[in-house]
């Protein structure tokens, strides 16, 4: 994994009521690719916690897991937009701090619990307190994409949405049988025909909104920035112990650059990344 787990230690405030450091990174790191039309977008990115909110309370092996990010999808991200020369926003902070994939007014934008993990960071906060980290991560982070999109679009650049993501393959003591979910909105341009590419080897179990849908109020982004845009959109979801190593991630990428390539030409987009490769 190429991030990091935020600095562990005790929780203190800020007197100013900033939550991020000068020396801190924001909360989007972006790219703007010149070449295919896919956007690839990854709220959680990263495991770091600000280091104004300490450790949240939880042992430094917390951060590991799936509560506090998803293992894999960063590298992922990035892999496909090298593969196709794509725009990237990725957030650079814990969904333990505020998941950029909820409205900020959910109980599950700031959880004090995760599955069955208690978060004794996030209890007990005031307004202000979720004022800051809507302020310092989640509003600079959507920011990032609003202006990544509406500028594609002013310049009438053709643009795809995906959001990469990965999930746990044992949720609360259930198997979770998928290799790959597809979450879509009611919006299925893109996801009908990843859905037929992904199928014919028969050998992926793929989800079909699992293990997540809508009803989980997971489709935030893609909802937000692809289908309120109009924009043909899909948040993908890889089992995690599937990413475990630099070849898992790099079969991944190979597999779904191609299935996001056959959708696209499919609904008529011209990729130059298949020009090259068929040259």
């Amino acid at each position: 994994m190429t991030q990091t787990s935020g600095e562990i230690g005790s929780h203190f405030p800020r007197e100013d009521g900033l939550l991020l450091s000068a020396d801190e990174p924001p909360a989007a790191e972006s790219t703007d690719g010149s070449a295919d039309p896919f956007v690839f977008v990854c709220e959680h990115a990263s495991n770091r916690v600000p280091v104004a909110l300490g450790d949240l309370g939880l042992e430094a092996d917390q951060f590991e897991r799936h509560i506090a990010w998803d293992p894999g999808a960063a590298p992922v991200t990035r892999g496909l937009a090298a593969r196709f020369g794509a725009a990237t926003v990725l957030q650079r902070y814990s969904r333990l701090v505020i998941d950029c994939n909820r409205e900020p007014h959910l109980p599950d934008a700031i959880t004090p619990r995760s599955e069955d993990t208690p978060i004794p960071g996030n209890t007990g906060l005031t307004e202000d307190d979720r004022r800051s980290r809507i302020a310092a991560v989640w509003a600079p982070f959507h920011a990032a994409v609003d202006k990544l999109l509406n500028r594609r679009l002013a310049e009438g650049r053709p643009t795809i949405l995906v959001t990469v993501h990965s999930f746990t393959p044992i949720y609360r003591g259930v198997a979770r049988p998928w290799h790959v979910g597809l979450i879509s909105t009611d919006d299925r341009r893109l996801v009908e025909p990843m859905l037929a590419s992904l199928g014919k080897g028969g050998d992926l179990v793929v989800g079909d909104n699992q293990p997540y849908s809508p009803k989980d109020n997971v489709d935030y982004t893609i909802r937000r920035h692809g289908r309120e845009r109009g924009l043909p959109h899909v948040m993908i979801e890889i089992r995690n112990d599937l990413l475990a190593s630099p070849r898992d991630v790099g079969a991944w990428v190979e597999g779904l650059g191609n299935t996001l390539a056959e959708a696209a030409e499919t609904l008529g987009y011209q990729l130059k990344e298949q020009r090259r490769a068929r040259a």
